[in-house]
Protein backbone atom coordinates (compact mmCIF):
# COMPACT_ATOMS: atom_id res chain seq x y z
CA UNK A 1 0.00 0.00 0.00
CA UNK A 2 1.93 3.49 -1.26
CA UNK A 3 1.69 6.25 1.82
CA UNK A 4 0.28 9.40 0.79
CA UNK A 5 3.44 11.15 2.54
CA UNK A 6 5.91 12.73 0.56
CA UNK A 7 9.35 11.36 1.43
CA UNK A 8 11.13 14.12 3.67
CA UNK A 9 14.61 14.66 2.43
CA UNK A 10 17.72 16.61 3.35
CA UNK A 11 16.17 20.14 2.20
CA UNK A 12 12.31 19.10 3.64
CA UNK A 13 14.00 19.15 7.08
CA UNK A 14 16.38 22.20 6.48
CA UNK A 15 12.96 24.05 5.14
CA UNK A 16 11.07 23.02 8.30
CA UNK A 17 13.63 23.83 10.66
CA UNK A 18 13.96 27.36 9.53
CA UNK A 19 10.25 27.49 9.88
CA UNK A 20 10.53 26.66 13.70
CA UNK A 21 13.52 28.27 14.17
CA UNK A 22 13.39 31.85 15.56
CA UNK A 23 16.73 32.06 14.83
CA UNK A 24 17.04 31.33 11.37
CA UNK A 25 16.04 34.19 9.58
CA UNK A 26 17.37 36.93 12.71
CA UNK A 27 17.90 40.33 11.65
CA UNK A 28 20.75 42.42 13.87
CA UNK A 29 17.42 44.30 15.62
CA UNK A 30 16.12 41.13 16.93
CA UNK A 31 12.60 41.62 15.24
CA UNK A 32 10.27 39.36 16.42
CA UNK A 33 12.15 37.57 18.96
CA UNK A 34 9.71 36.58 21.68
CA UNK A 35 11.16 36.54 25.46
CA UNK A 36 10.54 32.98 25.11
CA UNK A 37 13.37 32.75 22.11
CA UNK A 38 15.86 34.87 23.79
CA UNK A 39 19.31 32.38 24.08
CA UNK A 40 19.21 33.69 27.64
CA UNK A 41 15.64 32.22 28.17
CA UNK A 42 16.69 29.08 26.29
CA UNK A 43 20.12 28.09 27.73
CA UNK A 44 18.64 29.06 31.42
CA UNK A 45 15.65 26.54 30.56
CA UNK A 46 18.31 23.60 29.48
CA UNK A 47 20.98 24.51 32.17
CA UNK A 48 18.08 24.20 34.71
CA UNK A 49 17.09 20.84 33.15
CA UNK A 50 20.20 19.69 33.15
CA UNK A 51 20.89 19.98 36.48
CA UNK A 52 17.36 18.65 37.30
CA UNK A 53 18.33 15.47 35.54
CA UNK A 54 21.65 15.07 35.83
CA UNK A 55 23.39 16.65 38.49
CA UNK A 56 20.76 16.48 41.35
CA UNK A 57 20.18 12.99 41.63
CA UNK A 58 23.87 12.10 42.07
CA UNK A 59 24.79 15.08 44.39
CA UNK A 60 21.84 14.23 46.88
CA UNK A 61 22.58 10.48 46.29
CA UNK A 62 25.70 11.72 48.36
CA UNK A 63 24.58 14.17 50.83
CA UNK A 64 25.24 17.54 48.76
CA UNK A 65 23.75 19.91 47.15
CA UNK A 66 24.35 21.13 43.80
CA UNK A 67 26.00 24.17 44.84
CA UNK A 68 27.98 21.68 47.47
CA UNK A 69 28.72 19.38 44.56
CA UNK A 70 30.21 22.09 42.35
CA UNK A 71 32.62 23.44 45.10
CA UNK A 72 33.46 19.57 46.19
CA UNK A 73 34.42 19.02 42.55
CA UNK A 74 36.52 21.90 41.88
CA UNK A 75 38.63 22.01 44.62
CA UNK A 76 38.84 18.10 44.37
CA UNK A 77 40.56 19.20 40.92
CA UNK A 78 42.32 22.19 42.57
CA UNK A 79 43.20 20.97 45.84
CA UNK A 80 43.42 24.43 47.07
CA UNK A 81 41.81 27.65 46.01
CA UNK A 82 41.68 31.70 47.31
CA UNK A 83 37.48 31.90 48.03
CA UNK A 84 38.10 34.75 44.98
CA UNK A 85 39.57 32.38 42.60
CA UNK A 86 36.92 29.35 43.59
CA UNK A 87 33.76 31.76 43.04
CA UNK A 88 35.27 32.39 39.07
CA UNK A 89 36.14 28.56 38.52
CA UNK A 90 32.91 27.45 39.80
CA UNK A 91 31.31 29.94 37.60
CA UNK A 92 28.51 30.93 40.78
CA UNK A 93 27.48 33.47 43.04
CA UNK A 94 29.52 34.62 46.23
CA UNK A 95 26.64 34.55 48.41
CA UNK A 96 26.34 30.78 47.12
CA UNK A 97 29.56 29.96 47.30
CA UNK A 98 29.98 30.80 50.95
CA UNK A 99 27.04 29.30 51.74
CA UNK A 100 28.38 25.85 50.44
CA UNK A 101 31.29 26.00 51.70
CA UNK A 102 30.53 26.46 55.38
CA UNK A 103 28.22 23.31 54.76
CA UNK A 104 31.08 21.73 53.66
CA UNK A 105 33.28 22.44 56.20
CA UNK A 106 30.71 22.01 59.05
CA UNK A 107 30.71 18.34 57.70
CA UNK A 108 34.44 18.01 57.76
CA UNK A 109 35.12 17.78 53.73
CA UNK A 110 36.46 21.33 53.16
CA UNK A 111 38.82 23.59 55.46
CA UNK A 112 38.94 27.34 55.66
CA UNK A 113 41.64 29.66 56.43
CA UNK A 114 42.15 32.83 56.91
CA UNK A 115 44.83 34.29 53.97
CA UNK A 116 47.79 36.09 56.00
CA UNK A 117 47.35 39.71 54.60
CA UNK A 118 44.93 39.57 52.22
CA UNK A 119 42.13 41.81 52.15
CA UNK A 120 38.81 40.87 53.51
CA UNK A 121 37.69 37.72 52.57
CA UNK A 122 41.00 36.21 52.10
CA UNK A 123 39.92 32.77 52.45
CA UNK A 124 41.99 29.81 51.37
CA UNK A 125 39.83 26.62 50.49
CA UNK A 126 41.04 23.35 50.69
CA UNK A 127 39.34 19.98 50.04
CA UNK A 128 39.81 17.31 53.02
CA UNK A 129 41.19 13.79 52.67
CA UNK A 130 37.06 13.30 53.11
CA UNK A 131 35.72 15.31 50.77
CA UNK A 132 38.69 13.95 48.29
CA UNK A 133 37.16 10.76 49.06
CA UNK A 134 33.70 11.85 48.58
CA UNK A 135 34.16 13.22 45.53
CA UNK A 136 36.26 9.79 44.23
CA UNK A 137 32.90 8.34 45.04
CA UNK A 138 30.60 10.54 42.96
CA UNK A 139 32.52 11.46 40.23
CA UNK A 140 32.17 8.23 38.54
CA UNK A 141 28.61 8.02 38.80
CA UNK A 142 28.57 12.32 37.77
CA UNK A 143 31.20 11.16 34.39
CA UNK A 144 28.90 8.59 33.43
CA UNK A 145 25.40 10.73 33.58
CA UNK A 146 26.88 13.50 31.68
CA UNK A 147 27.94 10.67 29.13
CA UNK A 148 25.00 9.48 28.82
CA UNK A 149 23.02 12.74 28.22
CA UNK A 150 26.03 13.60 25.79
CA UNK A 151 25.46 10.42 23.57
CA UNK A 152 21.50 12.47 23.27
CA UNK A 153 23.20 13.84 20.61
CA UNK A 154 25.50 12.32 17.37
CA UNK A 155 29.09 12.66 17.78
CA UNK A 156 29.27 15.48 15.12
CA UNK A 157 26.05 17.53 17.47
CA UNK A 158 28.47 16.79 20.31
CA UNK A 159 31.75 18.33 18.21
CA UNK A 160 29.21 21.47 17.54
CA UNK A 161 27.96 21.95 20.45
CA UNK A 162 30.97 22.25 22.64
CA UNK A 163 32.55 24.85 19.67
CA UNK A 164 29.50 27.07 19.80
CA UNK A 165 29.32 27.19 23.94
CA UNK A 166 33.09 28.17 23.59
CA UNK A 167 31.92 30.66 21.43
CA UNK A 168 29.59 32.22 23.29
CA UNK A 169 31.54 32.46 25.87
CA UNK A 170 34.35 33.78 24.70
CA UNK A 171 32.28 36.72 23.37
CA UNK A 172 30.85 37.39 26.55
CA UNK A 173 34.08 37.57 28.50
CA UNK A 174 35.18 40.12 25.94
CA UNK A 175 34.90 44.12 26.46
CA UNK A 176 32.68 46.19 23.89
CA UNK A 177 36.71 47.14 22.43
CA UNK A 178 37.05 42.74 21.85
CA UNK A 179 39.30 42.50 24.42
CA UNK A 180 38.74 39.71 27.31
CA UNK A 181 37.78 41.57 30.53
CA UNK A 182 40.00 40.29 33.73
Amino acid sequence: MASNKTPAGPRAGAKNATKTCPWSDLDEAGTGLSVDSFITTQMSRVGNALRRSITLPYAEKFGLTVAEWRMLSVLAEAKRLPFAELVAQSATDKSLVSRALRLLESRGLVQLEAQPGAPRKGLVCHIMSDGLALYEQAMPIARQRQAAMLHVLTREERQVMYRVLKKLHRHCLQGDDGTLES
